[in-house]
């Protein structure tokens, strides 16, 4: 396989076309598997169907980080983000990568695919995102933005980056107000107004990823290349919810995950656990290419099917708020590690406080004794060092079995499982941060400032206390301000 490798980069060096199948990434922003194909009701996405049903989706994929410099720096490499010392959110000095690690467009540029990368039809975004947490120069990284300039026959890797859900969420003009009352919550969020409105702005937000997919769908079709063309739809990590992104939870790892193309079984479901980290991996075997040996993932389209019995999963600092939590996932069963237990739940982030209703709306409540035990659980100040969550009874996790002395032995097994995986896997999460420029300290005090001229700009002269931003996020989903608390 490796001359095969070595013959295919030499080929393409001298002029010689390489021969293979196209592949197309379309990568969401911040989105759980929250569409039809996935029984999500309340939700029309009749594109992202089509993708289900014409090809395979997978019920059990997960992003390697709830965060998407981290997730993304893993899959673009195909390795944990914690091997390569990529793990914490949006590195603010960030170097080039070490031997022996390339990316996946490098690997298929010098093979002879076109590369390139592209916001998504109809997106107002001028750039298309990238966010790794190591150097690049988009302008070599890519041959361009647009797929369709390549060469006669030449096959080609097009990305298309869909900003959507992330937030924030466009505000309903309307509201449809039977649907908001059909949405299913999970019952650790309040059911509360203010919870569904926000859910709502997201499902329609989801819609939007719907009609963009269909749009290179389409252009695909048009341009005669969709039969001979992989297509993976996917997001770099959960929903933007207060339990869902920088979480390592389900709701923050668990991404839809739909593949056709050729060699991919139409209407076919599979239920075993896959990584987003084993996608690199696959696409160099479909194209009978090597897969380098520091590659972490698996190849989950060619060849007989990883049968996986844990995954891993890692949240390490997100901007300025610091953390080091570890997460183990089986077919049935989720352990997750935290190593700073006497941080809350309720870390501190900027980036939430400014941009998720739920934070100052679940601190009011709070107040009020209005959350249930489940909700209730979240607000405290420490955590458990361990949490273990049985999957099949319980399949959003949110039930921590591990102070039940029947789980002692699953606690124990799976424990020793994630440590020697930290050992055997290089995790650099243990180590400070490289030193940048600028400082923690200076991290902190600009997200801070980040968050109060957000506020500012929502007319708050000074920083406003959790009840004024409730009102004020209850003003803009359009609901009075009396009945916050009521």
């Amino acid at each position: 396989m490796r001359f095969v490798f070595l013959l295919v980069c030499g080929l393409a060096a001298h002029g010689v076309q390489a021969a293979g199948p196209n592949f197309v990434w379309i990568i969401a922003d911040d989105m759980s598997p929250d569409i039809a194909a996935y029984g999500t009701a309340g939700v029309k996405t009749p594109n992202l169907d089509r993708l289900a049903a014409e090809g395979k989706h997978y019920t059990r994929a997960y992003a390697s980080a709830p965060v998407c410099s981290a997730s993304r720096s893993a899959f673009i490499l195909g390795c944990y983000q914690t091997t390569t010392g990529l793990q914490a959110h949006d590195v603010e000095n960030p170097q080039p990568l070490p031997a022996p690690y390339r990316h996946l467009p490098g690997l298929l540029q010098d093979a002879g695919w076109y590369v390139t990368n592209a916001v998504a039809p109809g997106s107002t975004k001028k750039k298309p995102k990238t966010h790794y947490n190591f150097a690049h120069d988009p302008a070599t990284m890519f041959n361009g933005n647009d797929w369709t300039q390549r060469k006669p026959g030449q096959p080609f890797f097009a990305q298309f980056q869909i900003s959507e859900p992330h937030r924030p969420f466009p505000i309903p003009e309307t509201y449809d107000e039977e649907a908001i009352r059909q949405i299913h919550l999970p019952p650790n969020y309040p059911d509360h107004p203010l919870t569904r409105r926000d859910w709502y702005a997201y499902q329609r937000s989801v819609e939007v990823v719907d009609q963009r997919v269909g749009a290179i769908l389409d252009q695909l079709e048009k341009e005669g290349v969709l039969q001979d063309t992989i297509v993976m739809f996917f997001a770099d990590h959960g929903r933007p919810m207060p339990w869902g992104k920088q979480w390592l939870s389900v709701e923050g790892l668990q991404v839809p995950l739909l593949i056709r193309g050729p060699g991919v079984a139409k209407a076919s479901v599979e239920e075993r656990l896959v990584s987003l980290i084993d996608l690199a991996p696959s696409m160099l075997a479909m194209a009978d290419l090597a897969i380098p040996e520091w590659m972490q993932g698996r190849s989950i389209l060619k060849g007989t099917f990883p049968e996986r019995s844990l995954i891993f999963a890692a949240r390490d600092r997100c901007g300025d708020a610091e953390d080091r939590i570890r997460a183990v996932i089986t077919p049935d069963q989720l352990l997750v590690k935290n190593f700073h237990p006497e941080l809350p739940y309720l870390n501190w982030s900027g980036y939430k406080e400014a941009s998720y209703p739920g934070m100052p709306l679940l601190r009011e409540l709070k107040k009020i004794g209005a959350l249930s035990p489940m909700q209730d659980r979240y607000t405290k100040a420490t955590r458990d060092p361990i949490e273990l969550y049985d999957l099949d009874s319980d399949p959003t996790g949110l039930v921590n079995l591990a102070n039940d002395p029947q789980q002692k032995d699953r606690v124990t097994s799976l424990t020793a499982d994630l440590d020697a995986w930290i050992n055997t896997s290089g995790d650099k999460g243990a180590l400070p941060d490289p030193p940048t420029e600028p400082t923690l300290e200076q991290i902190k005090k600009d997200k801070k400032q980040d968050y109060l001229n957000a506020w500012k700009k929502r007319g708050f002269k000074q920083e406003p206390t959790d009840a004024q931003r409730l009102s004020w996020w209850m003003n803009a989903y359009s609901l009075p301000e009396h009945e916050a608390l009521n």
